[in-house]
């Protein structure tokens, strides 16, 4: 009878551990094996609900508002960037870069080579630092970049081997300033303190840019690439390769991120100009072209007869505002075909509608391209509107009167990706340029 008690107990005791055992399993391994399930579901029932609340948002201007306005157009891309950005992120870490490349900025176009193509980032934020620098990973290459008004020739350490040096050659002045850097990184070149050196040039608008002729290696020299703006017909793509002009990064352009209302909203202008009208020019053509048939009433007009090179905070606003709140921005020919309003408006998802002729001077085909003008953005397919003459224009603002909303925002979408994925492969050809040139060498120096 104990015996039977002893037995009927130890089972009983038995039977609760295994109880216990299962519970704290479930408690302990079950929940955690349900999470994600279980966070997934309160996804799906907030998706619906957010995608309802972006229609209620105020129009933003220049600010993201963390949302990918190509949404599943761009999912097997996006992941693709997430797989390179891993790669690029464990080559980084693992320290597996073959090419250091340090870029001195000393001209504004090295801020959208930087912060636009690159997407960059730069310590201090304060665009008034004497000294700012930033790094980051592409390929095989570590860039660092360093710009400011304290980056003077020989009063900075030097402690690369291969730089990028970015200057303005546009005028006289510019020249001048110019010539010393080059002349400073020639005695670093012979003094075996730097082993290879390319620049990024703001050309001369008439493509008159005798003056580097000297340094480049071609004709004795030691600049071995270089990348420069506007048509010149040096351009070979073998070691002189074109450059954009891009966004007037002197006036405070920012980095304009892609917004929900930026691509939906519907735009109250059919167009903008705000810009210099020079007598005689085809500007003042367009501006009494405009003022046919009441088009300067639908279309953002603001002119002025003299060139100012900075903006007030309110004209740089209202000029913001004007790419933003316009269906096609209207980009005439000053100086030069090329023009940062082309750069600024794609930034916006403003349609550039271009004056595709040449202008004066010396710009013009080369032995590699010969679509001049703006030979660059017509090889990577821009989807522009290109006019010869701005008396086409009154039929392009009564076509785009009867474009309706639907065909718009798809067309601001096709705007902003091309833009996207022209800063992108941009920042890919440099990178491959800059290892075939530098590495080979290196090669071929051992």
């Amino acid at each position: 009878m104990r015996l039977t008690r002893k037995r009927l107990c130890s089972f009983l005791i038995a039977l609760y551990c295994l109880f216990s055992l299962y519970a704290a399993y479930h408690v302990f391994f079950g929940r955690r094996r349900r999470a994600p399930a279980a966070s997934l579901r309160a996804l799906r029932k907030g998706a619906v609900p957010s995608r309802g609340r972006r229609g209620q948002r105020e129009q933003s201007t220049l600010r993201s508002e963390e949302w990918n306005p190509w949404e599943a157009d761009e999912k097997s891309e996006q992941q693709h960037r997430l797989k390179s950005s891993l790669q690029i992120l464990n080559k980084s870490t693992k320290g597996k870069t073959d090419l250091h490349v340090q870029i001195w900025g000393k001209a504004a176009i090295g801020l959208y080579l930087w912060e636009h193509i690159f997407e960059g980032l730069l310590e201090p934020t304060d665009v008034t630092a004497q000294w700012r620098e930033g790094n980051s990973v592409v390929g095989r290459t570590q860039y660092s970049f360093i710009t400011g008004p304290a980056v003077v020739p020989g009063y900075f350490s030097v402690d690369v081997n291969n730089v990028v040096l970015i200057l303005n050659g546009r005028e006289k002045a510019k020249v001048f300033y110019a010539t010393k850097w080059l002349l400073y990184a020639q005695n670093l070149v012979q003094t075996q303190k730097l082993q290879h050196l390319a620049v990024v040039l703001l050309g001369n608008e008439h493509c008159n840019n005798e003056w580097i002729n000297q340094f480049l290696k071609r004709n004795g020299g030691f600049v071995e690439l270089l990348f420069i703006v506007y048509d010149s017909p040096w351009i070979n793509d073998m070691d002189i390769f074109q450059w954009p002009l891009g966004v007037a990064t002197y006036r405070n352009f920012p980095v304009v991120e892609a917004s929900w209302s930026m691509v939906y909203n519907e735009r109250p202008y059919l167009c903008n100009f705000l810009g210099t009208v020079y007598e005689n020019s085809s500007r003042q053509a367009l501006m009494n072209i405009l003022k046919q048939n009441g088009n300067d009433k639908l279309c953002w007009v603001s002119s002025r007869e003299q060139w100012q090179p900075q903006e007030t905070n309110e004209s740089l606003k209202n000029y913001q505002d004007a790419l933003l709140q316009s269906d096609l921005t209207l980009c005439p020919a000053g100086v030069n075909t090329e023009c940062y309003r082309i750069y600024e408006a794609c930034s916006c998802g403003s349609i550039p509608v271009v004056e595709d002729v040449m202008t004066a001077g010396s710009c013009g085909n080369t032995s590699a391209h010969h679509s001049a003008p703006l030979q660059l953005l017509k090889s990577m397919n821009a989807p522009f509107i290109f006019i010869k003459n701005w008396k086409e224009l009154p039929a392009i603002l009564e076509k785009e009167k009867t474009v309706s909303l639907s065909e718009k925002i798809q067309r601001r979408k096709r705007l902003l990706h091309w833009y996207q994925y022209f800063k992108t492969e941009l920042k890919m050809r440099f990178t491959n340029i800059l290892e075939s040139s530098f590495l080979s060498n290196n090669k071929g120096s051992l």
